[in-house]
């Protein structure tokens, strides 16, 4: 796989986003790095009560990470007008039931992913064998839902607008979770892709660690639908992106990084599908190894 190099906030080549301080992509974007995930604040600095949003709400243990870093950012009585969720998977999910009780806000996601939101179904099992290394291996350990937001929960509008997120749209982009979005905003080419397709090797945890930047598909290990996936992938990067910021790894931008994602769309087969494994050959009903409950 080609790999790439991260661009900070003064865009300038390094490897600043190792760390875990926030990360400025453009005005009005930034991210921060939550142990083996980022979380989203769109808003521009010093955005006032309800004029900013987070997407995707971490890992479990993180709403103080969270919390701080909205008030650095926005001001400390600052709350979200709204939390955007690309799907529901633990590593996004963490802090999601406490921070939507903190600030009594809207959680939106796609209609196809509020089962594992409100309660009622946990995700089909995740599949060790795909991908090799650390993180794979622990999968069967991850929690699998649901969480239970039922009370904040909405679905995304119908007309593809991002709830107070002006210019944006989402897009459904399936393959690791039935309803799975990413984000796109056209003015200045910008993905938010969620895990669509990431930047780091999410399957090592030496990868995960050290957060060298290259172009992977969506985590093996969690992906249930790999043509989906691949249609996924092909959508965003038919965009044409300047930048991309991604559920896990730095974020990129420039010609590199749409060559690395053209490559990865052309060749989806063998750069970012499994050669065997659970889902390779007959992907996951979304009630399948699901534990439903009754709402």
């Amino acid at each position: 796989m080609v790999q790439q190099i991260p661009v900070d906030a003064s865009g300038e080549h390094g490897h600043a986003a190792r760390d875990d301080g926030t990360h400025e992509v453009c005005p009005d974007l930034a991210y921060r790095r939550l142990a083996i995930v980022n979380a989203v604040f769109f808003g521009k600095p010093g955005a006032g009560d309800r004029e900013w949003v987070l997407i995707d709400a971490g890992v479990m243990g993180t709403t103080v990470l969270i919390t701080d870093a909205a008030k650095e950012r926005f001001g400390p009585d600052s709350r979200p007008a709204a939390i955007i969720m690309t799907h529901g998977h633990f590593d996004h999910v963490g802090a999601l039931e406490e921070l939507a009780g903190r600030w009594e806000v809207p959680v939106y996601a796609h209609e196809l992913e509020h089962p594992y939101l409100d309660g009622t179904a946990s995700y089909p099992p995740p599949d060790p064998s795909v991908g090799g290394g650390l993180m794979s291996l622990l999968s069967p350990l991850y929690p699998r839902g649901p969480v239970n937001v039922a009370r904040w929960l909405q679905t995304l509008p119908d007309d593809g607008s991002v709830p107070a997120m002006s210019g944006w749209r989402w897009i459904h982009t399936p393959g690791h979770t039935p309803g799975h979005v990413s984000l796109w905003r056209e003015a200045d080419r910008t993905i938010v892709a969620g895990d669509a397709f990431i930047t780091t090797r999410q399957e090592s945890a030496y990868a995960v660690l050290t957060q060298e930047p290259e172009l992977h598909g969506p985590p093996m290990y969690y992906t249930t639908n790999w043509q989906n996936a691949c249609s996924s992938v092909e959508l965003l990067a038919s965009l044409e992106p300047e930048r991309v910021v991604t559920g896990h790894g730095p974020a990129m931008q420039g010609p590199t990084m749409r060559e690395a994602l053209h490559e990865l769309a052309r060749d989806f087969d063998r750069l970012a599908v499994p050669d065997d494994g659970k889902y390779v050959d007959r992907p996951a009903d979304e009630r399948e190894g699901g534990e439903y409950r009754q709402p």
